[in-house]
Protein backbone atom coordinates (compact mmCIF):
# COMPACT_ATOMS: atom_id res chain seq x y z
CA UNK A 1 0.00 0.00 0.00
CA UNK A 2 1.00 3.62 -0.42
CA UNK A 3 3.18 4.91 2.40
CA UNK A 4 4.74 8.31 2.94
CA UNK A 5 7.09 8.70 5.88
CA UNK A 6 8.44 12.13 6.77
CA UNK A 7 11.54 12.81 8.82
CA UNK A 8 13.97 15.60 9.59
CA UNK A 9 11.86 17.93 11.67
CA UNK A 10 12.99 19.41 14.95
CA UNK A 11 13.73 22.55 16.89
CA UNK A 12 15.80 25.22 15.18
CA UNK A 13 16.65 28.83 15.94
CA UNK A 14 15.43 31.65 13.71
CA UNK A 15 17.70 31.97 10.70
CA UNK A 16 18.58 28.31 10.81
CA UNK A 17 18.04 25.50 8.33
CA UNK A 18 16.46 22.09 8.22
CA UNK A 19 16.10 19.44 5.55
CA UNK A 20 12.95 17.37 5.54
CA UNK A 21 12.71 14.00 3.82
CA UNK A 22 9.73 11.96 2.73
CA UNK A 23 10.34 8.33 1.88
CA UNK A 24 7.67 6.90 -0.42
CA UNK A 25 6.68 3.31 -1.14
CA UNK A 26 3.86 1.31 -2.62
CA UNK A 27 3.60 3.19 -5.91
CA UNK A 28 5.71 4.18 -8.91
CA UNK A 29 7.20 7.24 -7.26
CA UNK A 30 8.93 8.67 -10.33
CA UNK A 31 5.69 9.16 -12.22
CA UNK A 32 3.82 11.23 -9.63
CA UNK A 33 3.74 14.82 -8.52
CA UNK A 34 4.86 15.26 -4.94
CA UNK A 35 3.95 18.06 -2.57
CA UNK A 36 4.82 19.42 0.85
CA UNK A 37 2.10 21.00 2.97
CA UNK A 38 2.22 22.49 6.43
CA UNK A 39 -0.26 23.21 9.18
CA UNK A 40 0.42 25.67 11.95
CA UNK A 41 -1.59 25.65 15.19
CA UNK A 42 -5.02 27.17 14.63
CA UNK A 43 -4.49 27.52 10.89
CA UNK A 44 -5.56 25.61 7.82
CA UNK A 45 -3.20 23.26 6.06
CA UNK A 46 -1.41 25.09 3.24
CA UNK A 47 0.59 24.03 0.21
CA UNK A 48 4.27 24.86 0.64
CA UNK A 49 5.89 23.37 -2.46
CA UNK A 50 5.15 21.12 -5.41
CA UNK A 51 7.42 19.20 -7.77
CA UNK A 52 6.33 17.42 -10.91
CA UNK A 53 7.50 14.04 -12.05
CA UNK A 54 10.95 14.26 -13.67
CA UNK A 55 11.47 17.50 -11.69
CA UNK A 56 10.47 19.60 -14.70
CA UNK A 57 8.53 22.11 -12.65
CA UNK A 58 8.44 23.36 -9.07
CA UNK A 59 5.98 25.70 -7.40
CA UNK A 60 6.33 27.47 -4.07
CA UNK A 61 4.07 29.38 -1.76
CA UNK A 62 4.92 33.08 -1.78
CA UNK A 63 5.84 32.90 1.89
CA UNK A 64 8.71 30.46 1.25
CA UNK A 65 9.99 31.52 -2.17
CA UNK A 66 13.72 32.04 -2.16
CA UNK A 67 14.13 30.22 1.15
CA UNK A 68 12.79 26.69 0.56
CA UNK A 69 13.78 24.23 -2.16
CA UNK A 70 11.88 21.07 -3.07
CA UNK A 71 13.72 18.26 -4.81
CA UNK A 72 13.34 14.56 -5.45
CA UNK A 73 15.49 11.48 -5.86
CA UNK A 74 13.66 8.96 -8.02
CA UNK A 75 16.23 6.27 -7.24
CA UNK A 76 15.68 6.59 -3.50
CA UNK A 77 11.93 7.28 -3.87
CA UNK A 78 12.36 10.30 -1.67
CA UNK A 79 11.26 13.92 -1.85
CA UNK A 80 13.09 16.60 0.10
CA UNK A 81 12.37 20.06 1.40
CA UNK A 82 15.43 22.17 2.13
CA UNK A 83 14.39 25.03 4.40
CA UNK A 84 16.73 27.97 4.95
CA UNK A 85 16.40 31.29 6.77
CA UNK A 86 13.68 29.88 8.94
CA UNK A 87 11.42 32.20 10.90
CA UNK A 88 8.94 31.62 13.69
CA UNK A 89 6.19 31.79 11.07
CA UNK A 90 7.52 28.54 9.63
CA UNK A 91 6.62 26.64 12.80
CA UNK A 92 4.18 23.93 11.78
CA UNK A 93 3.69 20.25 11.16
CA UNK A 94 4.97 19.49 7.67
CA UNK A 95 3.27 16.82 5.58
CA UNK A 96 4.22 15.00 2.43
CA UNK A 97 1.41 14.40 -0.09
CA UNK A 98 0.68 12.76 -3.39
CA UNK A 99 -2.46 12.05 -5.38
CA UNK A 100 -2.96 8.76 -7.18
CA UNK A 101 -6.03 8.16 -9.36
CA UNK A 102 -7.79 11.03 -7.64
CA UNK A 103 -7.11 9.84 -4.10
CA UNK A 104 -4.87 11.85 -1.83
CA UNK A 105 -2.27 10.23 0.40
CA UNK A 106 -0.59 11.88 3.38
CA UNK A 107 2.30 11.07 5.62
CA UNK A 108 2.07 11.31 9.39
CA UNK A 109 3.82 14.68 9.45
CA UNK A 110 6.99 15.98 11.05
CA UNK A 111 7.05 18.87 13.52
CA UNK A 112 9.19 21.90 12.75
CA UNK A 113 9.57 24.42 15.56
CA UNK A 114 11.46 27.65 15.02
CA UNK A 115 12.23 29.32 18.30
CA UNK A 116 15.03 31.05 20.12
Amino acid sequence: QVQLVESGGGLVQPGGSLRLSCAASGFTFSTYVMRWYRQAPGKERELVAHITDTSVSTIYADSVKGRFTISRDDVKNTVYLQMNSLTTDDTAVYYCHTSIWGRGYWGQGTQVTVSS
